[in-house]
């Protein structure tokens, strides 16, 4: 518990000393104030949003959105990455055109999904679904097919069915990678959701930015992007949570600190 406090202390060092310089640059006039306005000014906007009840509209549509579509990429990446990965004929059949597809622009997307499926939900769900799909995927991919050989040859020897070899072997060699993987999904799931709000949505925190700009409001601006990083932050220090735990079995240098 001392440990983790004290890394927790060790990383609010940079960010606090940052935050200081940012509110002295301000208030000493360094920083022109339409431009960078004081962390104060900042914090004094988030309160005033969390009073009037319109901050936790904008936060909520926008968890709801980030969640929504990792549930469904994740599970899409899921599904797919272990065929690709267990079967060779899914690899030779799927994998060109789904790495084709990866190499294209997220924006991309934007026009063919707003056509389809109009400006609602379902179009931005689906963006952020296409954002998270590809890293859990080729994470997944690379897990099962970075597996020991020679493991899986220990579990034929033990006369190991296919369910066995992939519930007793495989899964766990390959949890790392996928877990890894899932992370970097939610990542881009966050970067994904401001592409998503940017265009075409009336609330979330990417709504707040195109607000602040069309008001000529940095200090809703920063407001926004504060949120956005510390939403982010929260739900990695999550996956990363589960990820330790799940991976205590490891000897590893993590798990050795």
């Amino acid at each position: 518990m001392k440990n983790k406090l004290n890394l927790i202390g060790l990383g609010l060092i940079l960010p606090v000393v940052l935050i200081a310089v940012w509110e002295a640059a301000a208030r000493l006039g360094w920083i022109e104030s339409y431009l960078l306005p004081a962390p104060t000014v900042v914090v004094t906007s988030i309160i005033e949003m969390a009073q009037e009840g319109t901050l936790w509209s904008h936060v909520s549509i926008t968890l709801y959105r980030v969640g929504a579509g990792f549930l469904i990429g994740t599970a899409a990446a899921l599904i797919v990455g272990a065929a690709v990965g267990y079967f060779k004929q899914a690899e030779r059949l799927l994998d060109p055109i789904l790495q084709a597809f990866r190499s294209i622009p997220s924006l991309a997307w934007v026009p063919l999904f707003l056509l389809w499926m109009g400006i609602g939900e379902p179009s931005k769900v689906t963006l952020i679904a296409v954002g998270v799909f590809f890293p859990v995927y080729l994470n997944i991919v690379s897990g099962i097919q970075g597996v020991d050989r020679k493991l899986i040859e220990v579990g034929k020897v033990y006369r190991f069915s296919s369910l066995q070899l992939v519930r007793r072997i495989i899964l766990p060699a390959s949890l790392p990678s996928f877990l890894v993987g899932i992370r970097s999904g939610l990542g881009l799931g966050w970067m994904f959701v401001v592409a998503a709000e940017l265009l075409g949505a009336s609330e979330g925190l990417g709504y707040l930015l195109v607000l602040g700009q069309n008001t000529s409001s940095p200090e809703l601006i920063i407001a926004s992007i504060i949120l956005f990083a510390a939403l982010g932050k929260g739900t990695d220090a999550l996956l990363k949570g589960i990820e330790a735990k799940s991976l205590k079995w490891q000897d590893n240098l993590q798990n050795a600190q």
